[in-house]
């Protein structure tokens, strides 16, 4: 199976890091990688599992948030987190490219720069249009080589820590929006899982303890050797490895940089593209958007997402963190409440994993996540932050608009559907479990249940 962590990106430690660390500083910046996974990845990670197990199909939380709030918000949800996760995916071509400018300068700018970010795009777009047991066995492989260089850089370098760097901290000089848009910075997935009941919690389990392992002691061990903050910039680690190991060292970490890259790319692009596949399963989207190629991908899905990330080409690393984050915080929000709802709804609904809290400790154990997603979406406003702003407006006007559109095109006849959007929580049930599926012992246990 592929996996992906949303919120926490497994391939991109030297970049999420050296950001933080320029934003705000040593002290700050460990603070953040020990108390973020507590009060959000490991959050996340939990209703995840047991939402993407009780409903395991393509749609993923789409499927959550219609079963709780109905088709509007499920269509939202869906629309807001595939323009989060394709302009999330528009930053690694751009990564890739800032470590290549830095041997062939001439892809620092002009027509040059653009053709190759368009033809790496192509080409990383038909490696995911193979397959996912293609994007599945390169993932592993990337994941490899790009951990292997910070596991040898924390071998070799905690000998060497030194505490006084680490609790460095500058609070007037911290610039906080940017600090907490970084360290910010898969459930679309299992219809593809087989029993996702027991995969998808071991997975993100596994997924959530490496990743806060990877960023962490790395971190730790480039501080020992420098902890200026203005010296912690894009490429930075690639000066710890030669400060560490060597020069050799130091371009195994370039080498983990631009395959890191790739890596994060094929996964984000998987996930998107089955969410509007899953969509279109639903009846949310045209029925053509449902349509998968010889190679059992969903081909459209893949076309919008390239066009799109194209389309950001043009922004920088920290403009397209900025711009993903404001949507993302809303539909993970939205998510936050659909997963609470559910339960007050439905507290007996069969959950093959369920997250061992009763309603008030889900609700005290989201509380701290939705305390920073909030203050992540009102950041930019008191900032006066006008790019992010009508981002965040266009996203939520566009969206708004083509549901009513794409049900006026239902209604006349103007585009194939897949039957129509469900509109009551049993209509979840029924279209997820069927007879020809052979579930039809899952379907007269969620019927019992509710």
């Amino acid at each position: 199976m592929l996996f992906k962590a949303r919120s926490t990106p497994n391939y991109c430690v030297f970049l999420t890091d050296q950001d933080a660390v320029r934003s705000g500083g040593p002290l700050l910046s460990v603070l953040g990688f020990i108390v973020l996974p507590i009060i959000w990845s490991v959050p996340e990670a939990l209703i995840t599992a047991e939402m993407a197990t009780t409903f395991p199909e393509n749609s993923g939380y789409v499927a959550w948030v219609t079963a709780a709030f109905g088709p509007y918000w499920g269509f939202q949800e869906g629309f807001w987190s595939w323009i989060s996760g394709v302009t999330d995916n528009a930053v690694y071509p751009v990564m890739l490219l800032t470590y290549l400018q830095e041997v062939v300068p001439v892809f620092k700018g002009g027509w040059e720069r653009m053709a190759f970010l368009v033809g790496l795009n192509l080409l990383l777009t038909y490696l995911n249009y193979r397959g996912l047991h293609v994007v599945g066995n390169a993932a592993i492989a990337m994941t490899v080589i790009t951990l292997a260089p910070f596991l040898i850089m924390t071998l070799l370098g905690l000998p060497h820590i030194k505490i006084a760097n680490l609790i460095q901290v500058d609070l007037k000089t911290v610039k906080w929006f940017p600090f907490f848009n970084v360290m910010f910075c898969v459930s679309t997935l299992a219809g593809e899982v087989e029993n996702p009941g027991k995969t998808f919690p071991r997975a993100l389990a596994g997924a959530v303890a490496v990743v806060v392992a990877g960023y962490l002691f790395p971190l730790v061990v480039g501080l020992s050797y420098s902890a200026k903050a203005k010296d912690w910039d894009l490429g930075y680690f690639a000066v710890v490895g030669d400060q560490v190991g060597g020069r050799w060292l130091g371009w195994m970490v370039v080498i983990a940089a631009i395959v890191s890259q790739v890596g994060q790319f094929e996964a984000e692009m998987s996930t998107d593209s089955y969410l509007l596949h899953g969509m279109a399963e639903r009846g949310f989207l045209p029925s053509v958007f449902a349509h998968k190629s010889r190679h059992g991908t969903p081909s459209l899905g893949i076309a919008c997402s390239a066009l799109g990330i194209i389309g950001m080409a043009g922004f920088n690393f920290l403009e397209i963190v900025e711009l993903l984050n404001i949507v993302y915080c809303m539909s993970m929000l939205l998510e936050f409440a659909a997963f609470i709802w559910l339960r007050v709804k439905y507290p007996n609904l069969a959950r093959p994993y369920k997250v061992p809290l009763p309603l008030w400790g889900c609700c005290l154990m989201l509380l701290p996540a939705s305390l920073l997603l909030i203050c992540l979406l009102a950041a930019p406003f008191i900032e006066g932050n006008t790019k992010v702003i009508a981002f965040t407006a266009g996203a939520c006007v566009l969206s708004g608009g083509l549901y009513p559109l794409f049900q006026t095109a239902r209604a006349k006849g103007w585009v194939a559907f897949r039957g129509t959007s469900p509109r009551q929580f049993r209509e979840i049930l029924y279209t997820m479990y069927t007879p020809q599926e052979g579930n039809t012992a899952m379907l007269v246990q969620h019927e019992n249940d509710t």
